[in-house]
Parts: structure tokens; sequence; C-alpha cells
């Protein structure tokens, strides 16, 4: 984020304790690969080998659901054809079926169709490689420094690969997405004669799950990306190679809920100071954090916060207007931040003389 001036800071430490007393002993998995993390936040709660490069198999397919979300449109109509027939895991498809791309996507994520992953990539992109290069684009715009496509369902292949540290990041990533959300979190949904049964187990066996998917090849072994929430905190929680993953990621999130919360420093719109405006009417304004400044904390953990903003700006402001920020510390580092903005105008003051012709003029005319 950009900072308009010269700048100082506003509010020196506002310390945030969390109330938990309870430890937990840590957790153990019998996965190659693991990561538990916050998703909002990113925090990692527990890793295992998070970074080694693994075949990944049908979870897989959250990355073709996040291209094909945000490159297609859900009510998009798709035909079925012979180039979307494949091997493996199967929403049953047949050339000459006719679907939208949201149908699809349930098959994908559902029951993880390799016919309905190729169907969603052909249906968004015309083509597979097409497809497969916007999935690679989305993978380095994430910062998953681990992993290559070469499929949208996960099929075992030279150049496919990811880590279960990629995995946590594309899934807390996905999760923001709405539709996303409501369709992993669905267990069982009819498409035309088609009865379609979520294949995650979790979503009936571990408290507050919302996702997210399966995955196996003989060579990658189990995989499974799973997300929960509980007392607004969400965890996500990733492993791979792992023959015991239900009874893992159960183990885990509880281990995550337990031994951390979801700590609110700073309450989105809580004015926090305010900053004088050059030429302004009022000559200042006051300033709020734009939305809650969360950070998942253990027992014994603080949260120092600091709000910066410069001195002062030039007029006009408009309420929303981005001046500043406040940032959340833990142990000296920054670990999250949010936007301060202001929450009430400041016109020119030759518009403030002309009376109607200033912001009050303008958004009520008639007064």
């Amino acid at each position: 984020m950009s900072k308009p001036g010269p700048c100082r800071t506003l509010i020196c430490v506002v310390l945030v304790l969390s109330v938990l007393t309870c430890q937990v002993s840590a957790v153990s998995t019998s996965a190659a690969s693991a990561v538990l993390i916050e998703q909002r936040s990113g925090r990692v709660i527990y890793e295992q080998a998070a970074d080694e490069e693994r075949l990944i198999a049908s979870i897989t397919k959250i990355m073709t659901a996040v291209v094909a979300l945000e490159h297609g449109e859900l009510q998009m109509p798709y035909t079925v054809t012979a180039q979307d027939m494949a091997e493996g895991s199967s929403m049953y498809l047949k050339p000459g079926d006719q679907l939208r791309l949201e149908e699809l996507l349930y098959g994908l994520m559902l029951v993880s169709g390799n016919d309905a992953a190729l169907a969603v990539a052909h249906c968004v992109s015309g083509d597979t490689e097409d497809f497969v290069a916007l999935m690679n684009d989305t993978a380095v715009r994430l910062g998953m420094e681990h992993s290559h496509f070469a499929n949208p369902n996960g099929l075992d292949a030279e150049g496919h690969y990811s880590s279960a540290r990629d995995m946590a990041v594309l899934a807390a990533y996905a999760l923001a997405n709405h539709d996303f959300r409501r369709i992993v979190s669905t267990a069982s949904v009819t498409i035309g004669e088609r009865y379609l049964a979520n294949h995650n187990k979790l979503l009936r066996l571990c408290e507050g799950c919302i996702g997210v998917k399966t995955g196996f090849t003989k060579a990658a072994g189990r995989t499974l990306v799973s997300a929960a929430q509980r007392d607004g905190m969400t965890l996500v929680c990733v492993t791979l190679n792992d023959g015991n993953d239900w009874n893992d990621h159960m183990a885990l999130l509880d281990y995550g809920f337990s031994a951390y919360r979801l700590e609110t420093a700073v309450a989105g719109g809580r004015i926090l100071s305010s900053v004088l405006v050059r030429g302004g009417a009022p000559a200042s304004v006051p300033l709020a954090a734009l939305e809650d400044l969360c950070y998942p904390l253990t027992g014994e953990e603080r949260l120092t916060v600091i709000a910066r903003a410069p001195i002062s700006v030039a007029a006009p402001v408009i309420p929303g207007q981005v001046i500043g920020e406040v940032c959340a510390y833990l142990d000296g580092e920054e670990v999250a931040s949010v936007d301060m903005v202001a929450v009430a105008p400041s016109a020119m003051q030759a518009e403030e003389e002309a009376g109607a012709s200033g912001w009050w003029g303008r958004l009520f005319p008639n007064r």
C-alpha cells in the first residue's frame, strides 16, 4: 500500500492478550508431507516436510475450480464431447450431454470426475493446454513456488506436482470465493438424473468442516485438503501420501482449534486517530480501520498494534480514502495489517464557501 506524504506513528502500542490458558501437546501424522494453517492470515500452526514437491492426485481440482470460477461464468452452457472422456473417477458424462459450468464444478469437486475436469477446461478455455496455462499462471500469482500443473484432473504426469504448503495457500485463497466454498461444502446434489455424493467424509465426521477435496493415485497415495471453521476461525489442513488421512486431519484440526484462537486486535470501523487536511474544511478528519485486524494466537502470545498515517494530506478528502495503515506485530515481526481510511469528508475551502456547490450540496441537492 502506498502511503501519502511523510508518515508518523499515530498510535504507539495496543496490547492484545489471548485469554486461552490451555496447552495442547504437539501432534504427528502418518503423512509424507503435511501442513496446517489459519486461512485468513496464513499462519502456520503445524508443518512436516511442507515444501517437498510431490504428486498430488485429484486435489489438483482445487486449482481447476479456481481457474474456472475466475475465468468462466457459472451459467455457461457446455455440450460434452468425446474429448472429455477420461480414465479413473468419473461424473459419467456422455458425448452430447448438455450441462452448465456450475453443474460440471459439482461433478469435479464432489465425485472428483476426471471427465468433469476436462469438460470444465474445454468449457472455459476451448482446449486443455490453454486452461493448464491459466492454472500455472495462477500458481505463479499466488506464490506457489513448488508447484506446476500438466493437466486439470491430477492424473500422474511429468511436470505435475505441488507441495503441502502450496496446496494450503491455494485452498485458503479458494475459500475466499463464495461459490467455491458453497460447492465444496455441499454434501450431495442431484444434477439431472445424476445423484452426486461428496467423497469428503470429513463433512460429516469433523465439527465445522466446510470442504475441501480428496485425491488418490497409486503413485501419489492418498492426498487430502480439508478446512473447518469454529468460533470464527477457519483452519486449512493438507496431507500428501497419507494412509491415515481422515484421522490425521481430525487430530490436526482439533489441535489447531484447541491451541489457537483468532484474536481481533482492532475492530473494523474503530476510529483510531485523525489527520490534518491542508486547505480543507473541516481542517481534520477521523481515521478508522477499514476492516477487522485479526490474527491467531496461543494463550501466551501478545500482539503489538501500531497505526501509521501522514501528518497531513491535501484537500479534498472523501470517506473511504486510504490514509495510512494499522499493523500487528508478534515478537517484533509484522504479521498482519489493514488499511486505515477517512470516515468523514473534508472539502476544499473554496468549495465549502460556495455552499451548495460543496460536497453536502452535491449529495443533497434539494436541501
